[in-house]
């Protein structure tokens, strides 16, 4: 441990470092750089790293032209913060983003895209899902930052996503023709739950699925590395493969990641090739944050004084490396659930997990971490070192990782009312029943219960839920399950009562409350949606446009149409691609006009119906709400277009046949107005009510004379 002492020659913690904005001396070696982040991968699912199942020749590729690091970390267990630590060279201690929900980097840190840009370098990123999204901070230094997912209006924002082949498709197209230097960030969602591979790996890994991601992920590399082989790149690029964490599987009772920090979520593969590498392994103990030094020592540009990673280029020749100790988290049970800190270090083979049941390992015995060492007569000291590690990492001015969204926007937000800093409340003390360890099998419990829900034991699943309410009354997921079964039943009071429950001991949980704001609307409670929402300060609501989307709702339907598209063009300067919320705000332009005799406020809502359409050619309610539209305004022929679209949608839809056919005979052409009308009645006459029955019939007659 005495070598601790030595931390402070590796970690220097300059803060005003990162806002340098001086011009950086030009490469000396021009060579292109490429990153490859795949989330949730496990080193050992690589054939490179031992796996015999499943086979990934393309990655074994790669470590055959360079360096592979048999024992590499990643310094926390979630997306987010572990991207920022490998693009600010830094660990969450300085740049202060510790999980995925509540942070954002902070735009005045200069990432590794603005310092190759500053010497030259033409940069471009290609993300695969939503946990880094441009507005979550990454983006910086990016000429180019992809982002662009499909967005229909039945996908839930926060599960946006592509798949590995649409993302390398994007980045070819970005190095097609591209001139050197270019720096470019590939990162591959695939391997994230849920596991569900295409085919054939669907198949072939029916067992596995997890493996038939990754499986999936070698394959469609392989695209991008033919086009670097045929291309001659490889010859004038560094490449740096890694993942961003590791995924547990079920090891020490976790089934995916983010709340503990065994080495099954955080020993990731590490692998560094250029010109001058060949095949080689390297024992040695590194981490994310060495990324950034290593980038810069291969490239010959000065390296920024803030950085708390060291070079692995000394590694990359041959050469020892010097032993320092590996930092790690895992926080998002306390920052989003309010449990116990999980922090640690690993230095000369020894792994201290710092919690209310501390741990410590040996990895050269014990790398699945089975036999725990901690001594109390030993931890005083070992939680003093770990102290001493942060401190040295962490600056001496905090960096504010909290703002989600920029200045304009966040202006606007205040002018309304609706800034918030409120978070998970966290407590100062934890005891042992504040341990992930002893917290975690709760959430177990609560998927069972789910579980029994879905395989029809609805009853049994409601009783062992109520149950861990009231041994644990801080599981916001037991509140939710619980809820979501009530409401299945058609129990939507209870439902509301319980997600009630859960917000008065968790007010802050994004989760509950956003589930209950939507039952709230369906049961039709629009003025406790929107006291709630001012009462709550949901702090998500400053980057989440779904809340706003529930808010615009609850006053439309209130009829408040003035405050609904304020709310809709809030969460559309949020995130302007979502159809839903075009529409919304579509519906309530052609609402408030009519009620205003405004025809200058009515014409406003052809601009969102049309945004919505191009959105997601499939939604047909904004076809529906522009035929209606295109119908006031006296284009029968706009809405007999529209209207048809919405029947190819949905065939049954009594009102849209009946307001089709009557614009038909409105034009004189009766002869469609019957064959609409007809084609309807002997498919679904019998399942629709009578009134529309005889409305149909009578629309008949007309056509008919």
């Amino acid at each position: 441990m005495r070598k601790i002492l030595l931390l402070s020659c590796f970690v220097l913690g300059v803060f005003s470092s990162a806002f340098l904005g001086n011009p950086i001396p030009k490469a000396k070696n021009k060579l292109n750089v490429l990153l490859i982040t795949i989330d949730t991968l496990r080193a050992d699912r690589l054939s490179c790293y031992g796996s015999q199942n499943p086979k990934t020749p393309n990655i074994d590729a790669l470590a055959d032209r360079g360096m592979l690091f048999e024992r590499a970390f990643a310094n926390t267990s979630t997306t987010l913060p572990s991207h920022a630590n490998i693009l600010l060279g830094v660990t969450p201690n300085y740049h202060g983003v510790h999980e995925n929900l509540n942070f954002v980097v902070n735009e005045k840190l200069l990432t590794l895209a603005e310092h190759l840009r500053n010497s030259g370098y033409a940069t471009g990123a290609f993300v695969g899902a939503y946990p880094l999204d441009s507005r979550f901070g990454l983006a910086q230094g990016f000429d180019t930052y992809d982002d662009h997912y499909i967005r229909t209006h039945t996908k839930i924002f926060a599960s946006l996503e592509r798949s590995a082949e649409d993302v390398i498709k994007g980045a070819l197209e970005w190095l097609e023709g591209r001139k050197s230097p270019w720096f470019l960030w590939i990162h591959c969602w695939d391997p994230h739950t849920p596991y569900e591979p295409p085919e054939p790996f669907k198949t072939q890994y029916k067992e596995h699925p997890y493996e038939g991601e990754v499986a999936y992920v070698d394959l469609a590399l392989g695209k991008l590395l033919d086009h670097m082989k045929e291309n001659s790149l490889f010859d004038s690029t560094l490449i740096i493969f890694t993942g961003d964490h590791g995924e547990s599987l079920g090891q020490h009772g976790e089934k995916t990641h983010g709340f503990f920090a065994y080495n099954s979520s955080i020993w990731i593969p590490l692998i560094i090739s250029y010109p001058e590498t060949g095949p080689n392994r390297a024992g040695h103990y590194v981490s994310h944050i060495d990324i950034f030094p290593t980038v810069c020592d291969v490239l010959g540009i000065e390296k920024p004084s803030f950085l708390q990673g060291i070079s692995l280029l000394p590694a990359l020749k041959g050469k020892k490396l010097p032993e320092r100790p590996v930092y790690f988290e895992s926080l998002y049970p306390y920052y989003s659930r309010g449990w116990a800190p999980l922090e640690g270090y690993i230095f000369e083979q020894k792994k201290f997990i710092d919690s209310p049941i501390p741990e410590l390992y040996d990895l050269e015995l014990d790398f699945d971490e089975l036999n725990n060492l901690a001594e109390r007569k030993k931890i005083p000291e070992l939680k003093s070192q770990l102290k001493k590690i942060k401190d040295s990492l962490t600056p001496s001015e905090k960096i504010d990782a909290a703002q989600k969204v920029d200045r304009k926007t966040r202006e606007r937000l205040a002018s309304l009312g609706y800034i918030s800093n409120v978070q998970v409340i966290k407590k100062k003390h934890f005891g042992i029943h504040d341990d992930v360890k002893i917290l975690l099998p709760y959430i177990n419990k609560t998927e069972e219960a789910w579980e029994l829900y879905k395989g029809g034991k609805g009853d049994e699943g409601i009783k062992l839920l109520r149950k861990i309410i009231e041994e644990r009354n801080n599981m916001d997921l037991a509140y939710k399950s619980l809820a979501l079964i009530y409401d299945a039943k058609g129990n939507t009071k209870e439902a509301i009562a319980i997600l009630e429950q859960g917000l008065g001991v968790l007010p802050s949980n994004y989760g509950i409350f956003i589930y209950y704001m939507e039952l709230l609307i369906s049961a039709k409670k629009y003025d406790k949606v929107i006291t709630s929402f001012e009462k709550m300060s949901i702090r998500e609501a400053e980057y989440d446009p779904a809340i706003w989307n529930n808010l615009g709702v609850a006053y439309g339907k209130k009829g408040d149409f003035e405050e609904a598209i304020k709310a809709f063009e809030m969460g559309l300067s949020l995130d302007d691609e979502l159809p839903g919320l075009n529409n919304n705000l579509a519906d309530t332009y052609y609402l408030h006009g009519l009620q205003l005799h405004d025809s200058v406020v009515f014409s406003q809502c052809f601009e969102y119906y049309k945004k919505a359409i191009e959105l997601d050619s499939q939604y047909a309610a904004p076809y529906l709400g522009l035929g209606l539209a295109y119908r006031k305004v006296g284009n029968l022929e706009g809405a007999i277009y529209c209207w048809g679209k919405v029947l190819e949608m949905i065939p049954d839809s009594s009102q849209v046949v009946i307001d089709l056919a009557q614009v038909y005979l409105d034009t004189g052409d009766k002869a469609k107005a019957f064959d609409v009308l007809s084609d309807y009645k002997k498919q679904y006459y019998h399942l629709i009510p009578s009134v529309e029955r005889e409305k149909i019939k009578a629309l008949l007659e007309k056509a008919r004379k």
